[in-house]
């Protein structure tokens, strides 16, 4: 249905939590979006405030403070009263996995079991799940966070879509994906119509499926054509915890070995077994970035049959050790935080 043939405005206010280092860009993408669209409307059909745990400003990742609204505690009182929200989003950033507080949770239940819609932007899928309203649910978040997400909670069908609704919660992986989720949402109360001028006022030349990909096709991130060595490639990203063997991925391909060694001689520079290695370990890093799991489970989770294997990998493509790479990590994190607190 076209907005202009509405009889009863949409009326919608909106709850942003912001976890500190939380990131800007899906944040400003949402609430950009919904300015335009009151802009379009010309009322305000979206409404929102900012909220903090405990009601004081909050640094996003890029270091600048953001004033709030309101704390957590006015949040919960205002569940019934007329300060009610339609949606709560969580927005998040990087280190997510270090983030835990009850009294969120204990809210962010509280409001999904009122019929209030919830969701999270970027990697605020971590809080919902940490709430447990994500359990046997369909979620998105950020490629770089995916495979520690999904060691984390196993309980949850995770996927590297733009965005995710699932029974009144909604999750979108970051970045421009959270403009794409808040103009569903504003397809379904105002219809197409109003969502091409957001778009144009934007200049954004398509609104994209929430189950497109997040990132660059395989062809546009290596720079290769051959169709034999993508296939190969996609077949070992998606064998990562059992790695198959060169006979087993020559069967899939319907090629000979020496063929696949040849190919990827060729197109990678160097043999399939090392560059399967090589996608091994960049999964591995990214556990140990953004987990807390132990070296040893990382390992496991990589397709490594042991500890010490995986570390002398590891040390061989990236010159030091899995629990350097965690230190140095753990390093940065308290440097950032103190230069945030001077």
């Amino acid at each position: 249905m076209d907005f202009m043939s509405k009889q009863l405005p949409v009326k919608r206010t909106l709850v942003f939590f912001l976890v500190p280092n939380f990131t800007l860009l899906p944040f400003t993408a949402a609430v950009e979006t919904l300015r335009i669209a009151n802009r379009m409307l010309g009322y305000e059909a979206y409404a929102w405030r900012l909220c903090s745990t405990d009601g004081e400003k909050v640094h996003s990742s890029a270091g600048i403070a953001v004033e709030v609204n309101s704390s957590v505690a006015d949040e919960r009182k205002n569940l019934g009263g007329e300060n009610r929200p339609n949606m709560v989003l969580v927005c998040s950033g990087i280190e997510i996995e270090q983030y835990q507080n009850k009294t969120v949770n204990a809210w962010l239940r509280e409001t999904y079991n009122r019929g209030i819609a919830v969701g999270s932007l970027c990697t605020g899928a971590h809080v919902l799940a940490q709430a447990g309203l994500l359990n046997g649910k369909r979620c998105a978040i950020h490629w770089e966070n995916l495979p520690g997400f999904a060691e984390a909670f196993p309980q949850v069908d995770v996927y590297a879509d733009l965005y995710e609704v699932d029974s009144n919660l909604y999750t979108c992986a970051g970045g421009t994906a959270s403009l794409d989720m808040m103009l569903n949402l504003i397809g379904q109360d105002f219809g197409e119509n109003l969502v091409n001028r957001v778009c144009e006022q934007q200049l954004t030349d398509r609104v994209r499926n929430p189950h497109d990909r997040q990132r660059l096709p395989l062809r546009a991130r290596l720079g290769i054509q051959n169709t034999k060595v993508l296939s190969i490639i996609e077949f070992m990203e998606n064998n990562l915890a059992e790695p198959l063997s060169l006979v087993e991925i020559a069967d899939e391909a319907d090629l000979s070995r020496r063929q696949i060694e040849r190919l990827f001689r060729q197109e990678m520079g160097r043999s399939p077994a090392r560059y399967y290695l090589e996608i091994r370990l960049d999964r591995a890093r990214h556990l140990l970035v953004q987990s807390s799991m132990p070296v040893v489970e990382v390992a496991v989770a990589c397709g490594f049959v042991s500890a010490s294997h995986f570390s002398k990998c590891y040390r061989e493509v990236y010159n030091r050790s899995p629990q350097q790479e965690r230190a140095e990590r753990k390093l940065t994190i308290a440097s950032a935080r103190a230069v945030m607190a001077a």
